[in-house]
């Protein structure tokens, strides 16, 4: 078998302070920028935490609305929207400049990745707010609304799939507020990552297989067992020919 090469991203700088665990075992990072989470001095740790793991660095905005974590579509126009996610991407360029880093790609969070992932619309509200980064990639979901938005308009980007989270048959990740939304297990999640790298596959609920592609695969920062998954994952991927690529 063909080794695969894969990128492992997670989301940090969300107050959890639990980076510093998580770094060594993941090869990119999605940072929050102070939308649902996160500050100019987080942005700076973290980047500074991220160089010194050789991890590439990303973008994290999301809707700013800290009191719902980013979990919650807010009832602002599409102006407000695309002014915020400016604004976040405004400053966390500045914070990456003064660390002498790179911005390696941008990844909306919670409810905006949702949201962009299902209407067509709102894809392109989220595609003009990045257009001043157009050069920088965006990580985002498989025959999504955002992703052929993306492929139309020339937008470069990575395809994301979910280590830590169960898809439903249309590919939509499985609502938080459901009791088998996350895959907490480090051998399911072993076995949920194979199945998508090697066989381009999901099982979804109901046990519908799906055809998916990634390349590069989350596991959320907050996600309790998040450190156990990672640690796991770096141990027994390397064993079914897939290595993570720093």
């Amino acid at each position: 078998m063909a080794v695969i090469n894969i990128d492992i991203n997670c989301d940090v700088g969300e107050g959890l302070q639990n980076e510093s665990a998580l770094m060594p075992y993941i090869s990119s990072c999605n940072i929050a920028c102070g939308g649902h989470a996160g500050d100019l001095e987080t942005m700076k740790r973290v980047i500074l935490l991220a160089q010194g793991n050789q991890v590439k660095i990303g973008a994290h905005p999301g809707y700013p609305d800290r009191e719902n974590f980013g979990r919650k579509v807010l009832d602002i126009t599409n102006q407000e929207l695309k002014d915020s996610i400016k604004d976040q991407l405004a400053v966390f360029a500045a914070a990456v400049k003064q660390q002498n880093a790179q911005m390696h790609h941008m990844k909306p969070h919670g409810a905006l990745y949702n949201l962009i992932a299902d209407e067509e619309d709102m894809a392109h509200v989220f595609l003009d707010a990045v257009e001043g980064y157009r050069e920088t990639p965006i990580y985002l979901p498989y025959l999504s609304k955002i992703h052929k938005a993306a492929l139309k308009r020339g937008f470069r980007f990575y395809l994301e799939a979910f280590a830590d989270r169960n898809y439903d048959a249309n590919l939509k990740l499985v609502s938080r507020s459901l009791d088998h939304a996350l895959i907490q297990e480090p051998k399911k999640v072993l076995l949920h990552v194979l199945t998508i790298i090697q066989k381009e596959e999901v099982s979804t609920i109901g046990n519908i297989i799906r055809s998916i592609k990634a390349d590069t695969i989350c596991v959320h920062g907050d996600t309790p067992s998040a450190l156990k998954i990672l640690m796991y994952l770096s141990k027994e991927l390397p064993k079914h020919q897939v290595l993570v690529s720093k």
